[in-house]
């Protein structure tokens, strides 16, 4: 088991961070599975969508736990990814790095943030709504490999 979640530190995500986030994803099926081109895209301020990145490391500053990103389209934020390495999950570090994401959106003056979530993945139906997250729609047959629906959530920050 990794250590508890107060050894942990929620900072921007780097270059440096990127083998170990795709290794997590890649042991997440629920995860995107993006190459790694597109999180080095994600990092570069110059790229649009601008996004935020951000990773849970500890005790050592390059041991990656989890990530998450999200894309920016004022005044609306777009929640891409948060993933918890599952040696680290239930200690608290995907509700850090959501928390840590909600401050820096709000921070920078947004008005809300949108998912979109397979409507089989339970545990993150579970978390966005104890987050705070509403269902505004369904996107039917919107997933492939396996087919599935998915489910549109917002969260409006007050």
């Amino acid at each position: 088991m990794e250590p508890p979640a107060e050894t942990v530190q929620i900072r921007r995500m780097t270059a440096a961070d990127v083998t170990q986030v795709m290794e997590i994803a890649a042991c997440l099926p629920e995860a995107p599975q993006w190459p790694e081109a597109a999180y080095l895209t994600a990092l570069n301020p110059q790229s649009t969508p601008h996004r935020i990145t951000l990773v849970a490391s500890g005790p050592r500053p390059e041991s990656v736990q989890g990530f998450t990103m999200a894309s920016l389209l004022p005044p609306q934020a777009e929640l891409e990814s948060i993933a918890v390495a599952a040696g680290s999950q239930r200690l608290g570090l995907g509700r850090m790095l959501f928390d840590a994401l909600v401050n820096d959106l709000q921070a920078a003056g947004f008005l809300e943030i949108a998912l979109e979530v397979r409507a089989s993945n339970r545990p993150a139906l579970a978390f966005y709504r104890s987050a705070g997250f509403r269902q505004t729609g369904l996107r039917r047959a919107y997933y492939a490999d396996p087919i599935e629906d998915a489910v549109l959530m917002r969260l409006h920050f007050t």
